[in-house]
């Protein structure tokens, strides 16, 4: 990937799950320095190779039949089942990639005990937005049997996670059509501001609306100015300290007036002091800090605990 350059390099990311791209992402940073000699043989490899196979199609039933040739049919089976659906590597991880709320609009119609089962294989977090999110009455239920809930025998497990298949995850994965431009401004949130900088430029060349509209979903550090005062103390409470001194040494002059005028006098006075006495700063640090914030902000509005404002100007009738 490293050796395509970017343009065909991002054009292979594009067709990726994010799973993939973050494996994949992580190999490469942790490549180091390779030797010109190294990338020719490999690439010299690798085309040979290619050559030699002629024309491929890679489909679910030719995969199987390679794994089938190595592994038993049970473990061949299962295998096939996780690729099938979601993302995850198991049905517990594919129900932690659902949104909470549409996870809680299906539990809300099953047994408590059924819901149980699913809250207590899930991840914690996971587990209470989606708790939040059921009828008060039907939510208690479902606590009182999570807390009488001893080991859940294996057959009665493997009938959740079937019903589960047949009726939720088939249906969520026909149903489920990301917008290729909200993916990518997910992706550009998370590069760094040289590297977003770079390759947005670039893709304005190519396709500026395509550019445009990826810029309007972007959300970055700078947009927490569309946060109101009352949200952004709530926000405030929940930061790391050390964490906002960061991303508010990197931050424009207004945003930073923002934050500390949501402070008490004293802990702006102390917030004021921790910027100045960070000094000099690298710039991914900066960036990591910002980031940390904006994806804990984006939690939070998608909980309701804080409102981000669109951003356009409110239209006025006279």
């Amino acid at each position: 990937m490293l050796a395509l350059g970017e343009d065909h390099a991002a054009t292979l990311f594009s067709k990726m799950h994010q799973d993939e791209i973050r494996d994949l992402s992580q190999a490469m940073a942790m490549l180091g320095t390779i030797a010109a000699e190294q990338i020719e043989q490999l690439c010299r490899e690798f085309g040979e190779q290619l050559g030699r196979t002629g024309a491929l199609t890679g489909t679910f039933e030719s995969t199987e039949r390679l794994l089938l040739k190595t592994l038993p049919q049970d473990r061949v089976n299962q295998i096939m089942d996780e690729i099938r659906g979601p993302a995850g590597r198991t049905m517990w991880d594919k129900l932690g990639n659902v949104n909470e709320g549409v996870l809680a609009n299906y539990l809300k119609n099953e047994y408590p005990q059924t819901v149980a089962v699913v809250l207590t294989k899930v991840k914690p977090d996971h587990a209470a937005r989606v708790l939040s999110l059921l009828p008060e009455g039907f939510a208690m239920e479902v606590v009182m049997r999570m807390l009488r809930m001893e080991t859940v025998q294996k057959e009665a497990l493997e009938g959740v996670e079937k019903t589960l298949k047949a009726e939720f995850m088939s249906n969520l994965a026909r149903s489920q059509r990301r917008d290729a431009h909200e993916l990518m401004a997910e992706i550009f949130n998370n590069l760094d501001r040289q590297a977003e900088g770079r390759i947005l430029g670039a893709l304005e060349e190519r396709n500026r609306d395509a550019a445009e509209r990826i810029r309007t979903l972007m959300f970055t550090f700078e947009d927490l100015r569309r946060v109101d005062g009352a949200g952004l103390q709530v926000l405030l409470r929940t930061v790391e300290k050390d964490k906002l001194a960061l991303a508010l040494k990197g931050a424009s002059e207004e945003l930073r007036e923002m934050f500390l005028k949501n402070l008490t006098e004293r802990a702006a006075k102390l917030l004021r002091d921790d910027i100045a006495g960070l000094g000099p700063v690298r710039l991914r640090d900066v960036d990591e800090a910002q980031a940390t914030i904006v994806s804990l902000a984006k939690d939070m509005a998608a909980q309701g605990q804080i409102q981000l404002q669109d951003g356009r100007e409110e239209e006025m009738v006279q």
